[in-house]
Order: structure tokens, then C-alpha cells, then sequence
């Protein structure tokens, strides 16, 4: 079975590699040239299709590097983050987010396997079924701004962390599909008196149907592909900021934008600049206007800016 730890891969050389940090920052991402193929990502991807093989299915969901981990509406395919392609970029990331999701085999093949479950249903179009929805819930609720999770709940598996299954019926759906895809899972006894294990009974009576049926949408796009891509880095991990605060302080991206724009036009009426220790400076700005946004929401009763 093929895998970063069973076959080394000679990692593609790059122009950008030996560039300085704020340098690299002004590389397009379509420039940078990176690949599924031939990357570290690769032999998990076949890794994945193995497991997929052992539990009967013949579906094979087909990959690319995107901005970011991404599950198309419709494309029984998925974008993995262009960053875990080359170990500069999962630094560059690293240093920018503080954190690297994917960044460990373990945590990769986990979010391989939720990924797989979204790119399934759209394959088979399984949201359509009536046991689906019955199980799961409508798939046409639109999706939550942000979530309320019930950490003591039951009637959920726990996959990802952050009780994701509870955010919405296609996360709820991809996180059971992936608890019992996982090798060696032991799901009967884990959940066991819980009301999620029928859910996984409903999955595994699903995918022993769907793996006699072939597949109802066959497409390959690549939709949002990394070489079409003309950001650069900084464009690209600015609004990746707005994001990671939006999501940790539970509030809107526009909030977020507005705030950052009232501080970029502040400091430059006052004339305000970064100096030395440009190397510490993201931090720095995503400290200063995490203060900001939670200023804002205390005097403003988490009203948004409109």
C-alpha cells in the first residue's frame, strides 16, 4: 500500500524554495508550480482508495490541489490545500495560521476520509433519498454563519473534533461515512446505546447498496484550481485572517474586513507602521485585531456593519 512512510518521494525543487519570507509572500499561487502528483499527498490519496477498495466500493474520488480543503456541490471529487504539497509551504502556513490542518498523517487521512464521504454523496446524489433525509436531515438547510455545538450530545459521531457532525446534514452525514470507513473501527461497540449508531447502520446498509450501483455523476472538474489562481500569497493568507478570527471569535467575515479596514485607515492618518520584526508582524496584526473585534462586539451588541 503506497504511503509517505512506506514510499519516499523526492520532493519537487522550486525557484521560490530559498526565498526570504516577505518575499515569498509576493509569489502568485499560480506560480508556485506545486502538484498532486508526485507530492508527499500522493500515496495517501492511493491510500485512501485502498480503504475505499477493502469496504467493497469501487468509487474513486478524484483530487487536486485547490486553496483549501474544498467539496464541490455536485463533483464526486475534492480539493486538497495547495500548502501540504511542499514542507516550505506547510512552513509558510505554519507561521501565518499558526497551525497546519492536515499536517500529520493521522489528521490528513482523517479529513481524506470526511472529504470522500461529501465527494460519495454527490457521486450517488444520496442526499436525495428519502432515508437519507430521514437519517440525516435535510441536505437544502443552508449552512450556519456559525454553530452551537451540544458537546454532551449522543446523537452525533465525533470525527474531526468541534462536534462538527452537529453543523449541518452533509457534515453530519460525511463525518459518519468516515467513522465507519475508518480501518479497523470498531463503531458497533464505540456506539453502542448511543442514537448516532443508527445512523451508522443506515451508512453501512447504504454503502453495501451503493457498492453494487454505479456512480450517477462521473465529472472530473476541477473547480477553483490552484493554477488559476493569480493571488499572491499575502492576498491569499489575508483573508484566510479574517476567516480565523471570524471562526474562533464566532462572528462574521464582513465584521472581521470592516474592523481591519477602520485600522488600516487609522493607522495611516496616524502614520502608523510596522518596523523591525517584520518576521513577527502577522501575529502581531492578528492579536491587535482579534482586541478590536472583540471591542466592537461588547459596544455593539455583535450588531454588523452594513
Amino acid at each position: 500500500m503506497p504511503s509517505r512512510a512506506t514510499t519516499p518521494r523526492k520532493t519537487r525543487r522550486h525557484p521560490w524554495v530559498r526565498l526570504k519570507h516577505e518575499a515569498l509572500l509576493d509569489v502568485r499561487l499560480c506560480d508556485l508550480g506545486v502538484t498532486l502528483d508526485g507530492s508527499p499527498l500522493a500515496g495517501d490519496v492511493e491510500r485512501l482508495y485502498v480503504e475505499l477498495e477493502r469496504r467493497g466500493l469501487g468509487f474513486r474520488p478524484h483530487c487536486w490541489l485547490g486553496e483549501e480543503w474544498f467539496s464541490p456541490d455536485g463533483v464526486p471529487g475534492f480539493a486538497l490545500p495547495f500548502y501540504l504539497a511542499h514542507p516550505r509551504l506547510r512552513s509558510i502556513e505554519r507561521r501565518m495560521m499558526g497551525e497546519v490542518e492536515g499536517g500529520n498523517r493521522n489528521w490528513f487521512m482523517r479529513i481524506l476520509r470526511h472529504e470522500a464521504g461529501h465527494a460519495l454523496d454527490n457521486a450517488y446524489r444520496l442526499r436525495r433519498r428519502r432515508g437519507w433525509r430521514e437519517t440525516f436531515g435535510p441536505a437544502s438547510l443552508p449552512y450556519p454563519d456559525s454553530y452551537r455545538p451540544r458537546p454532551g450530545s449522543r446523537r452525533f459521531v465525533q470525527h474531526l473534533g468541534s462536534w462538527y457532525a452537529q453543523s449541518h446534514p452533509t457534515e453530519d452525514f460525511a463525518e459518519t461515512f468516515a467513522v465507519w470507513l475508518k480501518p479497523g473501527s470498531r463503531w458497533r461497540r464505540e456506539y453502542e446505546g448511543w442514537p448516532a449508531i443508527a445512523k451508522l447502520e443506515y451508512v453501512d446498509g447504504l454503502m453495501a447498496e451503493v457498492a453494487e450501483t454505479p456512480a450517477a455523476v462521473r465529472t472530473r472538474v476541477h473547480v477553483d484550481r490552484l493554477g488559476e489562481d493569480t493571488r499572491t500569497l499575502r492576498e491569499y493568507y489575508a483573508p484566510r485572517l479574517h476567516r480565523a478570527i471570524a471562526a474562533r471569535e464566532h462572528c462574521g467575515e464582513y465584521l472581521v474586513h470592516q474592523v481591519m479596514r477602520a485600522a488600516i485607515h487609522r493607522s495611516q492618518e496616524l502614520g502608523l507602521y510596522v518596523g523591525r520584526g517584520q518576521r513577527r508582524s502577522a501575529r502581531h496584526v492578528e492579536r491587535i485585531l482579534t482586541r478590536l473585534v472583540r471591542a466592537f462586539e461588547r459596544s455593539a451588541g455583535r450588531r454588523l456593519i452594513l
